[in-house]
């Protein structure tokens, strides 16, 4: 692999900020991608909308914003495996995600089949 650490995390923040226009119609304000070891953490800020903003304030709506948005993430995640596959060249073997109705920031974790930073540095 040819391809700079930074470099890299910098083309998944953009390509999962283009998915999440295309797939889910809006994207977030701000995206960091971390490579560490096996993982890719991929943290998103801003991703509420105005109205799912204004149901977190309540419990219900709490619950039914971090449902829906788990729900449409989870529908996606195979072509988001395919996207993490095309740009670091290594499979990713598992897939988690968590959302905050408070802040509106979502955190993204893939675990690889390989350890990625290692393979860069070598």
């Amino acid at each position: 692999m040819n391809k700079k650490k930074g470099i890299i995390e910098s083309e998944i923040s953009k390509t999962l900020t283009q998915w999440e226009k295309e797939y889910l119609g809006r994207g977030s304000v701000q995206v960091k991608t971390d490579i560490l070891r096996n993982l890719l953490i991929i943290q998103l800020k801003g991703i509420l909308t105005p109205a799912e903003q204004a149901l977190t304030r309540t419990e219900a709506g709490m619950r039914a914003v971090k449902r829906n948005r788990s729900d449409l993430i989870e529908t996606g995640s195979g072509e988001l495996k395919k996207i993490i596959l095309e740009i670091t060249g290594v499979e990713a073997k598992c897939f988690h995600t968590d959302i905050s109705t408070k802040s509106g920031e979502r955190v993204i974790v893939f675990t690889l089949k390989e350890d990625l930073e290692a393979k860069l540095n070598s």
